[in-house]
């Protein structure tokens, strides 16, 4: 393998996002949980999955399906090309993974008012009571998924970073967070993305039920209008920008909180794919890709990507008064435990399940002014850093 295409594999965020599970641990129902394994070639990553994530999941109200391993091979294109013909709408079932491995879902819950196909429901209205604490719960074939904004996935109250990348969509573009920078080119404050979509309030709904309690705005799909400008994104929920991943700009998806975080209409990426969405991944029975090129199996020991048993992390602001942030350099180990402790040894704060390339915030306000410790550690790594408060 020639050096130049070796940096370029290991460091390109389509491989090295995913949270691979190194450890074998489980989760619900004790199944191995994120990514098993991500692999590459050059044109491709296929990333294998159980699709059940490493936080506590369920329970979930007035839904009786069960998450089952679901063995998914999804194929990411390393490529991402803009369609510039017919677009690919995003249709029912998985439309794109999380860096967990965890399907994403649209908007939709697949069902619409008399069944006539114009008014279709909005699935955090009509199935929201479902969702577990983290927004997801299992379909009937025992795929669990998320609808919305994954909040165990990232830190949503981490706004003074750029979200990471919390999935790729089935057309090779990344999904992020809901924290840009405010201007397209990578400058400005970072901004909690905006949806261009807002509800009518309109009473009359064409071949549909009027507005009521029982169908208040916002019940259906087609309650919401796009109006170009009037936020950050496109009608897909999504620009074309510079992250942190992609210095040179990438066509990105956002998905969408309001003030409250709350998740935000059109929630994820909506209506059509920017990019050219490859087969195998879409559609009844999809995400069984059979690997037929040879490819290289990423792990940290692969190319250029040495282990980093020293790993990097930062904490900011330090020192602080309110809110501290971490942030865990990329590596190939997860499930680390961040534990803040006094000068006498006593743990104040400890956080577990703490992912690499995810940013957490942690409250430290009620904490007495002073010098502790913040320690980083899983099986096989730890790490000690000065914290002050101040």
């Amino acid at each position: 393998m020639a050096l130049g295409y070796s940096i370029f594999a290991q460091t390109s965020p389509e491989i090295i996002s995913w949270l691979i599970n190194t450890t074998n641990s489980t989760g619900y129902g004790g199944i191995l949980t994120n990514v098993q394994q991500v692999q590459y070639s050059a044109n491709n990553v296929y990333v294998s999955a159980s699709c059940v994530p490493s936080y506590s999941i369920g329970p979930w109200a007035g839904n009786p399906n069960t998450p089952v391993n679901q063995n998914f091979v999804y194929k990411i294109t390393r490529n991402p090309l803009q369609n510039t013909g017919v677009a690919t709408a995003v249709g029912m079932g998985h439309i794109g993974v999380w860096t967990n491995g965890v399907s994403i879902f649209n908007v939709s819950d697949g069902m619409s008012y008399n069944n006539a196909g114009v008014w279709n429901r909005n699935a955090f209205f009509w199935e929201g009571s479902s969702f577990d604490v983290c927004l997801g719960h299992p379909a009937p074939n025992g795929e669990y998924h998320h609808h919305v904004s994954p909040d165990c996935l990232y830190n949503i109250n981490a706004n003074t970073v750029h979200s990471p990348i919390i999935g790729y969509a089935f057309d090779g573009f990344p999904v992020y967070g809901a924290y840009a920078f405010t201007n397209t080119n990578g400058t400005g404050a970072i901004k909690r993305m905006q949806s261009s979509y807002s509800a009518t309030t309109t009473s009359t709904r064409v071949n549909g039920p009027s507005v009521s309690s029982t169908y208040p705005a916002g019940c259906f799909m087609e309650d919401y209008a796009y109006v170009a400008g009037s936020g950050d994104l496109d009608f897909r929920n999504g620009r074309f920008c510079v992250t942190p991943e992609y210095p040179v700009g990438t066509y990105a998806y956002f998905v969408t909180l309001d003030n409250s975080l709350a998740p935000q209409f059109p929630y994820t990426f909506y209506k059509t794919y920017y990019g050219i969405v490859q087969a195998g991944n879409t559609g009844p029975g999809s995400g069984h890709n059979t690997i037929s090129e040879t490819v290289t199996t990423y792990t940290a020991t692969t190319g250029i990507e040495e282990e980093k048993i020293n790993i990097t992390y930062h904490l900011f602001p330090n020192p602080s008064n309110e809110f501290v942030s971490l942030f865990i350099e990329a590596v190939a180990q997860n499930n680390f435990e961040a534990t803040i402790t006094d000068l006498t040894g006593k743990v104040v704060h400890s956080e577990k399940n703490i992912q690499p390339a995810v940013n957490y915030t942690f409250d430290i306000s009620t904490l007495p002014k002073g010098v502790y410790f913040m320690k980083i550690e899983n099986d096989k790594i730890s790490k000690m850093s000065k914290l002050i408060i101040n």
